[in-house]
């Protein structure tokens, strides 16, 4: 009997995890953790003050130190981060924008200090500035300038570290945005040519170097619950790609042209009812980049199933570790061709989603690129938009999420049973940790040469040198991420994106909705003015699309609303407040922060004789933080679970009407 030879396999993609917190050497036994456990390669979160350029000590800092990622203040923390990882060896990714070529600078360094040859060394930094000013909001400077640090870092790789992937063009947060998977594909790949152009085309990349910067742009995308349209999603991707690389740029090496990307699955879809619901959910995800062999991810990193609820544990993102393994080395994925070819089906929608996306891509040129349609508001509105259509099909009922508007009914999760209440917390101690190991590092550094590194950065910015080179001078010099921001601030300006909120859309209709809009107006007349709110964002979080809903949604109502966007100081907010004249503050906080921002924003009304204006707060806030806050004066807490906005509304309205001596409605208990 003869034996069947076993199929051949593909070879696994890049199993990554997307993890940092606390501090460097927290961090960096997490790493190497993790890849004792068969995780492949690295993926780098960094802390809001690194990515958006201040040291641990600014005031903008506080409270959130170490709380969505690890903080970087100098080389020092860089050392500590990758010690005992041979950098020569390992498949660096770090999710870094607007202060990228500063940590890349970092990273370069650190493998000199190990004696690493530089051009060996192989990952990624992100680099993609354009998607902060749409979504995630790390950004700092206008995109002009900003496009500039792009093409230094770029140029710089090109030459120095050939294998480095410099920038990723980044659709991942658009999606968590609000995008379609129309406007996903639209925007990224109009973000790729504005790269490409601006690279070339005046810039620092010759073009004789345009082939090799095409094959070292990378894309990393994100993948929904609709796996089968994910699927598609990413066949489209690949298709558009090749073309515009063979069209537009002349390029048809199949090597250089490849759509090369890397995912993290969904995580707007990840819920705080019911979240051992999210295991089957980044399951699903997964497969809609892993069945194409044809439109396969290069990278995969998987979120945890408790991040609705706060930050994972390392047992958590061991869990989706395991997820990535089983799926690769125990199915029968990696054994056969693409399993879609020659489906009359996938091919269809392959077409709809081209045809929609080019027809997008044509109305960004219009506006004269996606640069010019990020600064005129364009693309934000049409987020704004898409985001709030989904929110009114998931009140309608017309999009289901298990465990939020049907199937609602549930035993208590043992998951979350424990005394951590299922997640990790970051020890206040961290913040305080940092800033002296900061202060301590300052304390070893020669003075004259950080003067002059920073003099050197400060000219390279001013005169078109290289930003590359400089950075890395200032990173064997000992300057601080705080100063080789303050530095370029001090030259490039600081910018503030348009917000998207300013427009009407439809809310779904219904007797609560109705009922809103007169009970809102009658309570401004009996008040002597129309009912005012304040939507804020204190500190460095930027994942503003919670808040532009709320404000979008309010302002449908009947509420006159004010939204000034990310980074709000907590006296910027009560400023505002006071000279507004509010009945109404809604503090918005993602980012784990929110018992330090929310008492630094009560001090600040409290100085100016003003705390006596009610505050309701949403974000990822425990059940336990929650009690306390509201323990201490805040009326009311709104958190993912709290999908139905009208009932936000509602709320707000009887909060407003407790305050000012009105019997409440009591419509959204």
């Amino acid at each position: 009997m003869t034996e069947t030879a076993a199929p051949k396999r593909d070879k696994p993609w890049l199993i990554r995890t997307y993890s940092g917190h606390s501090s460097a050497a927290a961090s960096n036994a997490l790493y190497r953790s993790n890849l004792a456990k068969g995780q492949t390669g690295l993926s780098v979160a960094f802390d809001l003050p690194t990515q958006t350029g201040y040291d641990a000590d600014h005031p903008l800092a506080k409270g959130e130190v170490g709380k969505v990622g690890v903080p970087v203040c100098s080389i020092a923390d860089m050392e500590t981060l990758f010690a005992d990882i041979p950098l020569d060896k390992m498949n660096t990714s770090m999710t870094i924008n607007a202060t990228a070529p500063w940590l890349l600078a970092l990273y370069v360094a650190v493998a000199q200090k190990q004696g690493v040859d530089v051009s060996k060394l192989q990952g990624t930094v992100q680099n993609d500035i354009v998607k902060e000013y749409l979504s995630r909001g790390t950004y700092i400077f206008p995109p002009s300038p900003s496009l500039r640090l792009t093409n230094d870092l770029i140029a710089y790789t090109l030459t120095e570290i050939p294998k480095w992937n410099p920038t990723n063009i980044c659709s991942y947060h658009l999606q968590e945005a609000g995008a379609t998977p129309v406007q996903e594909i639209a925007f990224a790949l109009s973000t790729a040519i504005a790269v490409l152009d601006s690279a070339t085309e005046g810039g620092p990349v010759p073009k004789s170097a345009l082939p090799l910067m095409v094959g070292r742009l990378s894309f990393f995308v994100n993948a929904g619950i609709r796996f089968i349209e994910e699927c598609c999603k990413m066949r489209a991707f690949g298709e558009m790609w090749t073309r515009i690389c063979r069209d537009r740029y002349g390029v048809t090496d199949e090597k250089l042209t490849r759509f090369r990307y890397g995912v993290q699955v969904n995580s707007l879809g990840l819920t705080e009812s019911q979240a051992e619901n999210n295991v089957q959910r980044i399951v699903l995800e997964m497969l809609g980049v892993a069945l194409s062999k044809n439109a396969r991810a290069r990278a995969i990193q998987l979120p945890a199933w408790n991040e609705a609820l706060g930050l994972p544990r390392p047992w958590d993102q061991q869990w989706s570790l395991r997820i990535q393994q089983v799926m690769a080395l125990e199915t029968d994925l990696l054994e056969y061709g693409d399993i879609f070819d020659g489906s009359h089906v996938i091919q269809a929608k392959v077409d709809a989603l081209i045809a929609g996306a080019e027809a997008e891509m044509a109305r960004i040129a219009d506006h004269g690129g996606i640069v010019r349609a990020v600064e005129n508001g364009y693309v934000k509105r049409a987020l704004v938009k898409s985001h709030a259509e989904r929110m009114a099909a998931i009140e309608r009922g017309d999009i289901k999420i298990v465990g939020v508007n049907c199937f609602t009914e549930t035993a208590p999760s043992p998951l979350t049973q424990g005394v951590d209440g299922g997640f990790m917390k970051v020890d206040p101690k961290a913040e305080t940790e940092q800033i002296a190991r900061l202060n301590a590092f300052r304390q070893t550094r020669d003075d004259a040469a950080v003067a002059e590194a920073r003099e050197k950065l400060r000219a390279a910015a001013a005169e078109g040198g290289s930003i590359m080179e400089a950075s890395l001078t200032c990173a064997h010099a000992g300057v601080t991420t705080g100063e080789w921001a303050e530095t370029l601030r001090a030259v490039f300006g600081e910018y503030r994106a348009p917000t998207g909120v300013d427009q009407i859309l439809a809310s779904p209709t219904s007797d609560l909705l109705v009922r809103l809009r007169e009970q809102i107006r009658s309570t401004g007349d009996a008040l002597g003015r129309p009912l005012r709110v304040l939507i804020g964002k204190p500190g460095l979080d930027g994942h503003s699309n919670g808040a532009e809903q709320i404000a979008v949604r309010a302002r449908d109502v009947g509420y006159e609303v004010i939204y000034e966007g990310i980074r709000l100081t907590p006296r910027a907010i009560a400023q505002t407040a006071l000279e507004e004249g509010v009945h109404l503050i809604g503090l918005s906080v993602l980012s784990g922060s929110h018992l330090e921002l929310v008492a630094q924003v009560r001090q600040e009304l409290a100085a100016l004789g003003i705390d006596n204006v009610p505050i309701v707060v949403g974000g990822i806030i425990p059940d336990d933080d929650a009690a306390l806050i509201q323990s201490q004066g805040i009326a009311a807490v709104y958190t993912p679970k709290d999908a139905d906005l009208n009932r936000i509304m509602a709320g707000m309205l009887d909060v407003v009407r407790t305050a000012n001596g009105l019997e409440p409605y009591a419509v959204a208990a």
